[in-house]
């Protein structure tokens, strides 16, 4: 599915020489590593302030809590995603309230926000998943959040580069939360975080949240937590940010082949095209649906091919989330994704010769 070992290959001597440079220093912990990479990611994302942390969970969670959200109130999110959309709700005590999402994209669907939102006063936010690295259609949605009131914070954890209508993943709501874990696009050697906002309070009290809620030293003005982002980390990842366009140009170079070896080949798959309004996928994944989705898999398995699914049960019908009363048959969409999807390993690495072996298996399964 990825392979980190050749990315590594081509970039070990920056990487070595920039943790080496932490060693040297001594300073393991936020500094200045950790803010040169708060700055140059709010550049890249095209927002006034980045904000790291400890990893991307802890990004929704104190994202959530600098809104002021918690008991008795409401979130409306996406169930077709990685489990910490929904978990930080529930972790900062709101309630979790899903919205399917659209046949197409993978991502929210604003028709059926609009009816949540009718439906849920108590609604606080809305935090619409950019999933697999194309970004949702985030003008109704924005509309949506201004008409009922509610704060918008974008899981940008699969998408970081990705655009919407040229506008980038982390700047159109109130806070952006990006994830550095290993496999992301722009992945740590270990876990990591960022917050994106144009709201200088917004920034300054993320700060002191992600640090026990301590702006001057061991004098606490509210609870936060300990979510404060390794120096090593933001040393790999300053070093790694140098290279992802064209990591990303490699990725959608992939998809690219994928898409033009299956298209014509008549398989009952379909493919992640982008919307018209995603101007820019950056292909964290490539996941098709597929009829047949197991035997698939086992036929790709036999010839050597590594698969996952993204994801195999909803968050709605997870056992943990059962107190919210959902059953099977109420977000369709969703739970037909869950049926049907795969993912097909995709890497800025890869050959375009691996790309069609993998499309050749495919055809002869469905053949």
């Amino acid at each position: 599915m990825l392979d980190l070992r050749a990315q590594y290959a081509t970039i070990r001597k920056e990487v070595l020489e920039a943790v080496t440079g932490v060693f040297d220093q001594q300073s393991f912990v936020l500094g200045a590593e950790v803010e040169g990479l708060e700055q140059e990611l709010a550049a890249y994302c095209r927002t006034p302030y980045a904000v790291g942390c400890a990893s991307g969970t802890d990004a929704l969670i104190l994202a959530l809590m600098a809104l002021d959200i918690g008991p008795g109130d409401e979130v409306i999110t996406v169930p077709y995603s990685f489990f910490a959309t929904a978990s930080c709700i529930a972790r900062v005590g709101a309630k979790p309230v899903f919205v399917d999402i659209l046949d197409d994209t993978f991502n929210m669907d604003p028709g059926h926000l609009a009816e949540v939102l009718e439906q849920h006063p108590k609604a606080k936010a809305i935090i619409p998943v950019h999933l697999f690295g194309a970004c949702a259609d985030m003008d109704p949605i924005l509309e949506l959040a201004a008409k009922y009131g509610v704060a918008v914070v974008e899981d940008s954890a699969q998408s970081i580069g990705a655009t919407y209508k040229g506008h980038l993943a982390g700047s159109m709501g109130v806070i952006g939360s990006f994830s550095f874990f290993p496999t992301k696009n722009l992945g740590g050697c270990g876990d990591g975080g960022i917050m994106t906002t144009a709201d200088a309070g917004l920034a300054k009290r993320l700060k002191s949240l992600r640090v026990h809620g301590m702006e001057v030293k061991y004098f606490h003005d509210e609870i936060g937590i300990n979510s404060r982002l390794d120096a090593l980390q933001a040393a790999v990842l300053r070093v790694k940010l140098r290279h992802l366009e064209g990591w990303t140009a490699a990725r959608q170079a992939v998809a690219a082949r994928y898409i033009k070896q299956m298209e014509p080949m008549g398989l009952p798959v379909k493919l992640p095209l982008a919307a018209e309004h995603s101007t820019r996928h950056v292909y964290h994944q490539f996941v098709i649906r597929a009829e047949d989705r197991d035997g698939l898999r086992k036929t790709l398995e036999g010839a050597g091919i590594r698969t996952d699914m993204y994801y195999p049960l909803p968050l709605h019908l997870q056992k943990c989330f059962g107190y919210l009363g959902y059953k099977t048959g109420d977000l369709p969409v969703s739970e037909a994704c869950s049926r049907e999807c795969v993912a097909l390993p995709i890497y800025p690495e890869m050959t375009m010769e691996q790309v069609d072996r993998i499309c050749e298996s495919i055809g002869s399964h469905y053949n």
